[in-house]
């Protein structure tokens, strides 16, 4: 017999389970499908550090999720974006436009235990684990039918509509024949704590390089999020750099802002691959988060952005009053996401291109845009507000209440 439901989500990371908690406000009864079992959280809440933007903070707050965090909260109150060799740099503070901060930053298995702790508050929430998507069964015009595999074997459960937020190299989105465009940026990204001689003042740098951006983000505990980019074919040697060699690289690639770096916790490792779904809805069935793109990690778009995917659906659901998978609501999904998808896809790709690029040519260009960014209003403003999450027709969620 198979187990019906309004909706199923396949995949229970950062993206599907904000869904889930989303949509059990609604009354609707959700499956959710995890890879991971109880106890267990999934790969992708490790030790890297998310930054949230200002629209994501208030969603969150307004979920029930912000107050489940227990690590402490670095806010990013200025932003400071410069390139190494290039003249010119370009610096954002929140104050100037009348916010108090331009997001927050986050760690990633912080936040997934927050999230863990949410899910178990749910009263409309069955969840699957450990298991795994399997394949699409017949369907029907009514409902589509999902194939899953846990410890008792295969079963098939009956959604009016399935989401797919099972990452980068979705099963679902293969199951269902969409095609994905893929870049490879021929970069590797490190991921760790690092402390340094001047702690946190709520600026996040963005230092542009040849092979990739090094970053530091402002935790709450008196250390930075470091992102430091090389290029591929070095990765395995930097691996094996000891932490005072990794330390004098990252010092190098980044300079002495924040002075003197002391040390550096574990290093996380991840290649640079940007991957764009052609469309992003079927028959019953809709792409979210990294399913439906997986960003450049350049400007901290990534996750913001796939919750806003996953906000609009749950807002459409809301307002359709009935069948969450109709042809109507989809569509109308695929148009809200249309101008924020493709705009923040732009900025990523294009940043990630242009500033990787050494070219000569391309270095008094670069300048001319971080001049401009620094000194012209309008420029910072455009820039701002896509930051902060507000671009495109925002979810109701995101807006904080007045």
């Amino acid at each position: 017999m198979k187990a019906g439901h309004d909706v199923v989500i396949v995949g229970g990371g950062l993206v599907g389970a904000s869904l889930a908690i989303a949509l059990d406000r609604l009354g609707l009864d959700v499956g959710l499908v995890e890879a991971t079992p109880p106890g267990s959280l999934p790969a992708v809440f490790d030790e890297r550090n998310l930054s949230f933007a200002d629209a994501t903070v208030n969603a969150l707050d307004a979920l029930g999720v912000m107050s489940k965090l227990h690590a402490p909260i670095g806010a990013i109150t200025r932003i400071h974006v410069s390139r190494r060799g290039d003249f010119g740099r370009a610096s954002l503070v929140a104050a100037d436009y009348g916010r108090e901060a331009f997001g927050r930053v986050v760690v990633a298995r912080d936040f997934g235990q927050a999230l863990e702790a949410r899910l178990g508050e749910l009263s409309h929430l069955t969840r699957y684990r450990p298991a795994r998507f399997v394949g699409l069964g017949e369907g029907d015009a009514e409902a589509r039918i999902v194939r899953i595999s846990d410890d008792d074997g295969e079963r098939d459960l009956r959604t009016r509509l399935l989401v797919a937020a099972d990452g980068t190299r979705s099963g679902v989105r293969a199951a269902l024949g969409i095609e994905a465009d893929s870049h490879d940026y021929l970069q590797t990204l490190f991921v760790a704590r690092l402390r340094a001689a001047r702690a946190p003042d709520g600026t996040a740098y963005e230092r542009l390089g040849d092979h990739g951006p090094t970053a530091l983000l402002p935790r709450g505990d008196r250390h930075f999020g470091l992102v430091h980019g090389v290029a591929r074919d070095e990765a395995d040697a930097v691996q094996g750099l000891d932490d005072a060699a990794f330390l004098e690289r990252v010092q190098h690639a980044f300079g002495w802002r924040v002075g003197r770096f002391l040390s550096v916790g574990a290093r996380s490792v991840y290649p640079a691959i940007g991957t764009v779904a052609r469309q992003t809805i079927a028959p019953r069935a809709v792409l979210v988060g990294n399913a439906a793109q997986t960003l450049h990690p350049i400007g901290a778009q990534g996750f913001n952005l796939g919750l806003r995917d996953a906000l609009t659906l749950a807002e459409l659901i809301e307002t359709g009053g009935g069948d969450p998978g109709t042809p109507g609501l989809l569509a109308d999904h695929a148009r809200r996401r249309e101008e924020d998808r493709g705009r923040t896809l732009a900025m990523s790709d294009g940043l990630a291109r242009l500033t990787a690029n050494d070219a000569p040519l391309l270095r008094p260009l670069r300048s001319l845009g971080l001049f401009a960014l620094d000194r012209v209003p309008s420029a910072q403003s455009l820039l701002v507000g896509g930051a902060m999450g507000y671009r495109g027709e925002v979810p109701a969620l995101c807006r904080k209440a007045s």
